[in-house]
């Protein structure tokens, strides 16, 4: 209730998505005096990337423009709408998110597992979709463009709590833009959504995944470049420096005779060389953040 009193009169249509709740939050939100309010129900719980989909639908149903996310609990002001769909609606971004990171003074009301755990997926999640220059990947208060949100295919966003790195990476694919807008986040002592053991055994296989299907998309299927000759030199050399050594490694053991110097610089210099053309072929991924907007060509 207190989240949807403070929603700006600018914002034309509010979907409230009530995604099994226990609380039935639907029929709370339905019982107010707003007629921009409209609940979506589900007749069972199918995740908060799931709500998320069944949002957007029905945002783009409705005719929007910009799209913003927040969510229920009261821990993402409002009055930081603005500050979301300024940048879109400049045509400077294609999509917006929360940066609790941006800040200081914002890190001291989260709580240390929070803070561990978003620098964690904030690392990796670079990897996975390529926008090395964001932070906070977790963070659910976001905008879209419609005409970049109708490329992404909703139903393929994973349901459940990688939604938000996940739509991270059908972005990346689409070289659309996505900037940070720095915020406060309002815990009052609201427990963590976010569990280790889940992160450590769920979200490793989807990152890596993600990660390999991205350079496989940037670098070898939609491109060929100064990136995609670093990596796959790169890899060569290195797998065949170790392939190199190994094997003689293994000869020595089994001969009792150590290799010879011009052996252990042939396994030596094609690792060296190979892991310099990684470094850099990283570093060409770093300066190839997407800088130009996608929608404004879309329309």
């Amino acid at each position: 209730g207190g989240v949807l009193e403070r929603i700006p009169e600018g914002v034309r249509h509010v979907f409230v998505v009530d995604d099994a709740c226990p609380d039935h939050s639907g029929q709370l939100a339905a019982g107010r005096n707003d007629p921009r309010v409209t609940v979506i129900a589900h007749a069972r719980n199918l995740g908060v990337g799931a709500a998320m989909a069944s949002g957007y639908r029905a945002a783009l149903a409705a005719g929007a423009d910009v799209v913003v996310k927040i969510d229920a609990d009261g821990q993402m002001d409002p009055a930081l709408i603005d500050q979301f769909v300024r940048p879109i609606a400049e045509g400077r971004a294609d999509y917006t998110k929360g940066n609790r990171f941006f800040r200081l003074d914002s890190l001291k009301g989260m709580p240390v597992i929070r803070l561990l755990g978003n620098s964690l997926l904030s690392l990796v999640n670079k990897m996975s979709s390529g926008y090395w220059d964001i932070m906070d990947p977790t963070n659910g208060y976001t905008a879209i463009h419609a005409r970049v949100l109708r490329m992404i295919p909703l139903e393929k966003l994973s349901p459940r709590y990688f939604f938000e790195s996940d739509m991270l990476f059908r972005l990346g694919t689409l070289r659309a833009v996505v900037r940070d807008v720095p915020m406060d986040a309002i815990y009052e002592g609201a427990p963590s959504s976010l569990r280790i053991g889940k992160v450590l055994t769920d979200f490793p296989l989807r990152y890596v995944t993600r990660v390999l299907k991205r350079v496989f998309y940037a670098y070898f299927l939609r491109d060929f470049n100064a990136g995609t000759v670093q990596l796959s030199l790169g890899a060569l050399l290195v797998l065949a420096g170790s392939a190199w050594g190994a094997w003689h490694w293994w000869e020595s053991i089994a001969t009792g005779q150590a290799a010879t110097t011009g052996t252990v610089m042939l396994a030596a210099l094609p690792i060296l060389l190979g892991g310099q053309l990684l470094i850099a072929a990283l570093n060409y991924d770093i300066a190839n953040v997407p800088r130009r907007p996608l929608h404004p060509s879309l329309g």
